[in-house]
């Protein structure tokens, strides 16, 4: 699939990776239709993105939590652009707080935003997709194939994500439907800011070292690769590929690297 001219939506596109995805998706030519919260940065970025390339590129207020929302969003791509060929379900939030001491409430939130918003969207635009047997991709995350320590409800919405788009892709298996499961590794970007607390608040400040990671335009750059090679899953850095490896083969082993490696970070939860 080349991707000149192509319509992708985009969710969660005001920061971090989506908004590297709308800049890498524009750069190959496609087409946007950009969804987020922060509206006005939205259509900032969408007037920078038709400035710099010859695209067309539109802004849609959304929280992908709101199922109207989702439905208002892929309405809008479809009454814009007349139909949909890539669905990007970027939209997403973490946390940092042990399942001990965190209010289910929390893992509630993360739910709602990083699977209900996948399902929702998804919903909607996947008649749209069978006419074009365009694709859907999810930006899941290597916590998705392991449970990491202080990120419960991550790990729980990103393996609900893998299995819902899991099945997903089985079902469309006949259909020419494309379904991309993209797992990025520790990736530099404003996700462990808006990390919520064991209260819900964000907690302002990332406590791991962000300058060895991935970029978030390096991440973008492999998943538009993907996209265009119809891969089926795809995922980044060493770190990540060996994590899912080891948990197939050294389950055991690999909990107590984890747990190793969390106790390291700055203001370990892990005593």
């Amino acid at each position: 699939m080349k991707l000149k001219d192509k319509i992708v939506v985009i969710t969660g596109a005001s920061s971090g990776i989506g908004k590297a995805l709308a800049a890498e998706f524009a750069a190959r030519g496609a087409n946007l239709v950009l969804g987020a919260r922060r509206y006005v940065t939205l259509c900032q970025i969408t007037e920078s993105l038709e400035k710099q390339y010859p695209i067309r590129a539109l802004a849609v207020s959304c929280d992908v939590a709101i199922e109207e929302d989702c439905a208002h969003l892929i309405k809008q791509a479809i009454t814009t652009f007349g139909r949909i060929d890539i669905l990007i379900n970027n939209a997403g939030i973490t946390m940092r707080a042990l399942f001990k001491d965190t209010d289910v409430k929390v893992l509630k939130t993360l739910m709602d935003v990083n699977f209900w918003g996948t399902v929702y969207c998804t919903k909607y635009a996947l008649p749209e997709i069978l006419k074009t047997r365009g694709s859907i991709v999810g930006v899941s995350s290597i916590a998705g194939y392991k449970g990491l320590p202080g990120r419960s409800g991550y790990s729980a919405s990103k393996f609900a994500m893998n299995g819902f788009l899991d099945a997903l892709r089985v079902e469309n298996l006949k259909t020419g439907v494309h379904v991309l499961t993209a797992s990025p590794g520790f990736t530099a970007s404003n996700i462990r800011n808006t990390a919520l607390n064991k209260n819900g608040q964000s907690q302002g400040e990332s406590t791991l070292d962000e300058a060895n990671m991935m970029t978030a335009e390096e991440v973008a750059k492999a998943i538009a690769d993907a996209v265009e090679n119809r891969s089926r899953t795809l995922i980044l850095t060493r770190q990540g590929k060996l994590t899912v490896l080891l948990n197939k083969i050294l389950p055991a082993w690999l909990d107590g690297k984890v747990y190793d490696l969390f106790a390291k970070e700055r203001n370990s939860l892990l005593k």
